[in-house]
């Protein structure tokens, strides 16, 4: 193996390591997100069993404003897009559990990819450690 070969292999597996390091970025948004799916659920379920409770509403800063929460028939959820629609409990638990199984299909695939990339990366140092080895006996022998 030339010399411009292990360039080339040192540069795959810094793009690699890139890479690995934006699927693990990613993998932490999806879990994050699916938490607060699954936490958003549980909160929806709460309201129907207790429809009148007390709850802080945050306006910005860390700062909360205690309030009643008096009606729990409809339920506001952001779609994307800068747009919301109103439905009731039970659609708005349909809605996200759907889009919790949408996260994991996610995040299963990208955890296959993390697989992939980690496979390949010790494929690389294994061929960079041959290519070390190969060269230390051309210089000693």
């Amino acid at each position: 193996m030339s010399e411009e070969q292990a360039q080339q292999l040192m540069q795959q597996m810094q793009m690699l390591e890139t890479y690995f390091a934006d699927l693990s970025q990613r993998e932490v948004t999806l879990i994050g997100v699916l938490r607060e799916s699954i936490a958003a659920i549980e909160s929806i379920k709460s309201l129907k069993l207790k429809p009148t409770s007390d709850a802080l509403v945050p306006i910005g800063m860390g700062t909360y404003v205690q309030t009643k929460i008096s009606a729990t028939d409809k339920i506001v959820l952001n779609i994307g897009s800068g747009i919301a629609v109103e439905k009731n409990s039970d659609s708005a638990i349909n809605y996200l559990e759907a889009k919790i199984k949408e996260i994991e299909v996610a995040l299963n695939d990208v955890t296959s990819r993390k697989q992939e990339v980690v496979a390949r990366l010790e494929h690389g140092k294994d061929k960079m450690n041959q290519l070390m080895e190969a060269s230390s006996q051309n210089i000693s022998g």
